[in-house]
């Protein structure tokens, strides 16, 4: 079952994957990761959107042909998948390999003002 935060907050999640998409098919591969990176922020709460979005993270390392990356994500998506639901994420974390699973960073006043948006129509 889909929470009710995780079809709050799908339009805005969706959005920045479509930007992510638009982005790769054109050739900018470095800002389309950053709209998934922007998803993964804006429904990291929701286990649906988490192992959604470190999915595409997944198979958008393997289009790029990005071990490390590829790597980072089959270890973020077990994650995702057994630890939202308890809460153990961290708040603001951007999702790539680039970043510890465990770091907590700082949210864009726009993804913080959707987040909390998405929690007070639950």
């Amino acid at each position: 079952m889909i929470s009710k935060f995780s079809k709050n907050i799908a339009p805005v999640v969706q959005s920045e994957i479509s930007l992510a998409k638009q982005l790769e098919i054109t050739g900018n591969r470095s800002e389309s990761f950053h709209h998934l990176e922007n998803a993964h922020v804006l429904g990291q709460e929701s286990t649906w959107w988490h192992v959604k979005v470190h999915i595409l993270m997944f198979l958008w390392a393997i289009r790029q042909r990005d071990a490390k990356e590829c790597i980072g994500q089959i270890i973020r998506i077990i994650g995702a998948a057994t630890k939202t639901a308890i809460g153990l994420v961290p708040a603001g974390n951007t999702g790539g390999s680039n970043i510890s699973p465990f770091k907590k960073l700082p949210i864009s006043p726009k993804h913080q003002a959707a987040i909390i948006k998405a929690k007070g129509s639950v």
